[in-house]
């Protein structure tokens, strides 16, 4: 994941958005949650790298869900108060998980575990960075400003 967004048309941006809120509900599906709303002024999205959506379920639980090009993860809406500390959030985790996996004896033997391990380091470091890029979290109307 790099910082710098590449150009993409509307109708690419759009394409990609509508893909990964395909692929958000899917996996909260699998998962056996059922969504009865997003909400929209609460998710957030680079476009192609990284979608945070916020979900509320059937059961009226509010939820964050993160995808694209990143491992799809869920928190609860306790982890965190906005996308950018979500992503953050799971940053933290990515890189704990990653750990114990490189700590753990059968799974440092196990090349597939390595390399996702390597994978969940590797997508966490980049969150991490966007994370701390200001001007993506500057409000709309700041923007122009800069």
């Amino acid at each position: 994941m790099a910082k710098e967004q590449p150009e993409l048309t509307q109708e690419q941006l759009s394409a990609w958005v509508r893909e990964q809120f395909q692929a958000a509900n899917k996996y909260l599906a699998e998962q056996g949650i059922i969504s009865d709303q997003i909400l929209t002024k609460d998710s957030r999205y680079l476009a192609p790298y990284v979608a945070v959506w916020k979900f509320v379920t059937q059961d009226k639980k509010e939820l964050w869900l993160i995808n694209g090009d990143v491992p799809t993860d869920v928190a609860g809406t306790k982890a965190a108060n906005n996308a950018r500390d979500v992503m953050r959030y799971f940053s933290f985790q990515w890189q704990m998980k990653a750990q114990g996996l490189l700590s753990d004896p059968k799974a440092s033997a196990d090349p597939e575990q390595q390399r996702y391990a390597q994978y969940l380091v590797n997508r966490a470091e980049a969150l991490y960075d966007l994370v701390g890029t200001e001007e993506l979290w500057q409000a709309p109307e700041e923007q122009g400003n800069s």
